[in-house]
């Protein structure tokens, strides 16, 4: 196929070259984009008297016949043509004649993919915020449902304190509250407009660009055009948070996956999101957690793909920048099936609560017995000593904290009295957490109430 570029060159291209510098095999996801940037462009040229009326409409019309092809899968993309701003221009001039060519007047495709880049991350951010939403709701559902369900907490994977079941759900319904305002930023970032900036140094036509940011949606225009068409740190913005969100569902499945582990036996997932092994028939794996715990390394790679490839650019656009769509795409659709998947575990997770009550108690109360001390006038430092040698006498003698005597109590200080024996029973211990954010239950109530009207939940 004859190339737009081609009249300065008297060979022709390598096969191998064109096949190294297409993009259209991936950006073709661009399509759409293109197609409503090119629209908007086209009434600005017909605003600025570079089009008539009539050549405005014609080339219209030719581009929604494009936009038709493209959304019934029929519109054929030519490897030829390097990439997708070139195969739909080459389809709008085959539907429409030579006036089709008229529609790149005014814009090179250095603006040209920011701009499509810009609206294509826009959207599917959108789409994230709503899946992320859907995630943050079974989260809160599944706290609803464990309320008065008390579990060991953790630390450094230790026994540490007991709490509520729905504190921890609750844990990491705001850890992705925290990744939509990451995303929620992206967004706005790449809310600005570049187009009418051209290769470099701007355009010579009369373009309103503040006419096309308002038809397209953009809040605002870029305002110099060597950083329009050079910066990919809008992506980056993206892919960042899609790491970040990353980090907290491999964190969540790496729980799960312990939990439902015959060692710790908290939970249970149904059988229709785990398989099976194929040489041991009693094997149920949690499968699709561990791709998730996995996949989070993709994100990572592409953050920190696209970070290369920038660190040693001159200004301005360099074709290196090509490379920051697959990273890009490839980061979307790993987080939004890894969100799905996380959803559907979470909505048919199943929970052993007297295995997670069984296990809050023992020496995960010790730090509430140091407290009872504190209060009856005792310096921190001494009752943690005091109730430290506590501990290291029951596990001599091979006792759980709640089978101590009050003897055994004051034997280790006469501070105790009869109504330390009450702090063995977690469901009080974890009650005791009154401060706001803490994990007694008037706390996670309070929680639940505004997670549910955040939200919008009934």
């Amino acid at each position: 196929m004859e190339k737009p570029w081609e009249g300065r060159f008297k060979e022709k291209t390598e096969e191998l070259v064109e096949r190294f510098t297409q993009s259209v095999s991936f950006d073709k996801r661009l399509a759409l984009h293109d197609i409503q940037q090119s629209l908007a462009h086209v009434k600005a040229l017909k605003s600025s008297g570079v089009l008539s009326e009539e050549e405005e409409r014609v080339i219209s019309s030719g581009l929604q016949r494009v936009k038709e092809d493209v959304e019934k899968g029929t519109m054929e993309f030519a490897k030829e043509l390097e990439d997708v701003h070139m195969n739909i221009e080459r389809a709008l001039i085959e539907k429409v004649g030579d006036v089709g060519g008229k529609v790149h007047t005014g814009r090179s495709r250095n603006d040209q993919v920011a701009t499509d880049e810009r609206l294509y991350i826009k959207e599917e951010i959108e789409k994230l915020q709503r899946e992320l939403k859907e995630l943050r709701r079974a989260l809160v559902s599944l706290a609803e449902r464990t309320l008065d369900v008390i579990a060991p907490s953790y630390t450094h994977l230790q026994r540490a304190q007991p709490i509520s079941l729905a504190h921890y759900f609750l844990a990491y319904r705001e850890a992705f509250l925290m990744d939509s305002m990451r995303l929620s930023n992206a967004h706005r970032i790449a809310d600005s407009l570049p187009l009418g900036s051209g290769a470099s140094a701007g355009v010579d036509f009369p373009i309103d660009r503040f006419q096309v940011a308002e038809s397209l949606g953009f809040r605002s225009v870029l305002r110099n055009s060597l950083y329009a068409t050079a910066e990919r740190d809008f992506i980056l913005d993206v892919l960042y948070a899609c790491a970040v969100c990353g980090v907290h569902l491999s964190r969540l499945s790496e729980d799960l996956i312990l939990w439902s582990s015959e060692e710790f036996g908290f939970v249970s997932l149904p059988d229709r999101l785990c398989t099976g092994s194929s040489i041991m028939p009693q094997k149920k794996n949690p499968d699709v957690l561990e791709l998730v715990r996995a996949k989070t390394g993709r994100l990572y790679g592409n953050m920190i793909a696209l970070f290369t490839v920038l660190k040693g650019l001159p200004y301005a656009y360099n074709r290196d920048l090509q490379e920051d769509k697959e990273p890009l795409f490839d980061s979307l659709d790993t987080l939004r099936d890894s969100i799905a998947v996380m959803k559907l575990v979470l909505e048919g997770l199943s929970v052993n609560e007297e295995r997670m009550f069984s296990c809050a108690g023992g020496f995960a109360l010790a730090t509430d017995l140091a407290n009872y001390l504190v209060l009856k006038g005792m310096p921190f430092r001494q009752a943690h000593k005091v109730v430290g040698s506590l501990v290291g006498y029951l596990v001599e003698k091979r006792k759980k904290l709640e089978e101590v005597s009050l003897e055994e109590l004051k034997h280790f200080s006469e501070l105790f009295d009869e109504d330390a024996l009450k702090l063995l029973d977690p469901r009080i211990v974890a009650d005791r957490r009154k401060t706001y954010g803490g994990t007694a239950r008037e706390q996670v109530l309070l929680q639940i109430e505004n997670a549910k009207r955040e939200e919008g939940m009934p």
